[in-house]
C-alpha cells in the first residue's frame, strides 16, 4: 500500500492537500483535507476494469465553492459535529438549553452551515495510514466544549477502507461523525435504482419531515425491509417520501464491528459491504441531487448515487430512548466504519 500527497492550493495560509491511497490490488482512494473528504474511489469490476464509483470533484477547491456550500450535498465529506438532523436546532443537556443554526428547512443538519465538511483539517501520513485531525473550539456552531476530532484512514490489500473515528470533548456534547460518500457501483453515469441493497436491520426510526417520531418500528412488510437483497427501486414509491432518506436500527450491539449493509451492481459485478461499530445507518438514495454538480461529463442527477451513513440516530439528543450520543471527558466518540469492495462474477 502506498500514500502520496499533493499540495493543490493555499487558502487563508493553509495548504490544501490531496492524498492518494493505493493498494496493491487495484483500488485507489483520494481524500482531501477540505472536510476530510473522500473525493474519489476507483475499484475494478468483474472484468478487471478500474472505474470511479463515487460522486465528487477532481479539484479540491471545488469543495469550497460558494455555490456548492450554499446548496451542499456533502459529497464524500466527514459530517460533524453532529451528522444528520437535530430538530429546530435545539437540545437541552445537563440543565442548559442550546440553540444551533438552522440550515435544512426548520432543522440543523450535519453540524450546521460551517460544519466539519468545510473546515480545513490537518492531514498527516502515519505509517500506512492517513490521519486527519480537526480542533473545533468551544461554542462553534453553538455546540458546547472544545472537540478534537480524528479520522484515521487505512486501505488494505483486501480492498477495505477502514475509517477509525475519535472525537474527544472537553464538555458534555452530542457528537456524531460519519462519512457522506455517494456510491454508484456501475462506474459510470447511471441510475442506482436497479442496484441491489441489503441492510442488517429489523427496525428503523419513522420520521415526519425528516425528524424521527421517537418510535422504533419493525421493517417487516414495509418499504424499508431490506433484510434480503433487492433493488433500491423495487419499493421506493411505497416510502412515504417516494425515496429513501431514513435511519435504520442495526441489529448488532453498539461497539461491535459487524456488517451493516451490502450493495451489488449485477452489471459491473461490484459489491460494497459496510461494517460499523455504530448503532444506526442512514440509507439515502440521492433523490435531491439536482444536476448542479459534475465530475467531467458525469452530471450528478437525482438517484445517481446512494449513501450508507453510519451514525447515531437523527435527533438523538432529544430522544432519551435512542442510543447515547453524548461525548464527555473520558467518554469520547470512538467508532470504526469499514467500506469493503469486491466483485461477484
Amino acid at each position: 500500500m502506498s500514500i502520496k500527497s499533493t499540495q493543490t492550493a493555499v487558502v487563508n495560509e493553509q495548504a490544501i492537500v490531496l492524498f492518494e491511497l493505493k493498494n496493491n490490488t487495484g483500488t485507489t482512494v483520494c481524500i482531501t483535507n477540505i472536510g476530510s473528504t473522500i473525493t474519489s474511489i476507483q475499484t475494478p469490476d468483474k472484468n478487471g476494469k478500474i472505474e470511479e464509483i463515487t460522486l465528487g470533484f477532481n479539484k479540491p477547491l471545488e469543495y469550497l465553492n460558494e455555490a456548492y456550500l450554499n446548496n451542499c450535498p456533502y459529497l464524500g465529506a466527514t459530517a460533524g459535529r453532529f451528522a444528520n438532523r437535530i430538530a429546530k436546532g435545539k437540545f437541552s443537556l445537563e440543565g442548559q438549553s442550546h440553540q444551533l443554526p438552522i440550515n435544512n428547512d426548520a432543522n440543523h443538519l450535519h453540524g450546521g452551515p460551517d460544519g466539519f465538511h468545510q473546515q480545513i483539517w490537518k492531514g498527516q501520513i502515519e505509517g500506512e495510514s492517513l490521519v486527519m485531525t480537526l480542533v473545533s473550539p468551544d461554542g462553534h456552531m453553538g455546540y458546547p466544549g472544545k472537540v478534537t476530532a480524528r479520522v484515521k484512514y487505512t486501505l488494505t490489500d483486501e480492498h477495505e477502507l477502514v475509517m477509525d473515528y475519535l472525537a474527544e470533548s472537553e464538555q458534555a456534547c452530542p457528537v456524531n461523525l460519519t462519512n457522506h460518500a455517494y456510491f454508484n457501483l456501475r462506474g459510470k453515469k447511471a441510475s442506482i435504482l436497479d442496484q441491489e441493497v441489503m441492510i442488517m436491520a429489523d427496525h428503523y426510526t419513522p420520521a415526519i419531515d425528516a425528524i424521527p417520531t421517537g418510535e422504533i418500528a419493525p421493517v417487516k412488510d414495509t418499504a424499508f425491509d431490506f433484510s434480503s437483497l433487492r433493488t433500491i427501486g423495487e419499493k421506493i414509491d411505497a416510502s412515504p417520501i417516494k425515496t429513501y432518506d431514513h435511519n435504520f436500527v442495526l441489529n448488532h450491539p453498539e461497539g461491535q464491528l459487524e456488517r451493516a449493509a451490502l450493495a451489488l451492481d449485477k452489471e459491473s459485478g461490484r459489491v460494497l459491504e459496510v461494517f460499523t461499530t455504530l448503532p444506526g445507518m442512514q440509507f439515502y438514495a440521492g433523490k435531491f441531487l439536482d444536476g448542479s454538480y459534475a465530475r467531467g461529463d458525469w452530471q450528478f442527477d437525482s438517484h445517481e448515487g446512494f449513501c450508507f451513513e453510519t451514525q447515531y440516530f437523527p435527533d438523538s439528543p432529544n430522544h432519551p430512548n435512542f442510543p447515547d450520543c453524548i461525548a464527555r471527558p473520558g467518554k469520547p466518540f470512538e467508532h470504526t466504519t469499514v467500506f469493503k469492495f469486491s466483485v461477484q462474477a
